[in-house]
């Protein structure tokens, strides 16, 4: 199962997830992990009070349209931000 190879997910998901989760989209379990993450990670946190913002102000945004260097930014931050 999903759960078997995740006991936790990383910030690179939570990107990739942000989506379904802020859709209500994902399994309870994976959204509990999504959860669990975001709590512990400031970065995450951010990133997730940032999209829910922008779909509250745009609606939904979809990882297609978020360009990849700006996803990239993003991801780059966080890796400099842990390392921090």
């Amino acid at each position: 199962s999903w759960m078997a190879e995740h006991e936790h997910i990383s910030c690179q998901e939570v990107v990739e997830l942000v989506n379904d989760y802020l859709d209500r989209a994902l399994e309870p379990e994976q959204a509990s992990l999504f959860e669990q993450h975001v709590n512990f990670c400031d970065g995450c946190e951010r990133y997730l009070d940032q999209m829910r913002t922008t779909v509250t102000t745009v609606g939904r945004v979809r990882e297609e349209e978020v360009p990849p260097e700006s996803r990239d930014k993003l991801l780059t931050a966080f890796r400099e931000w842990k390392r921090s």
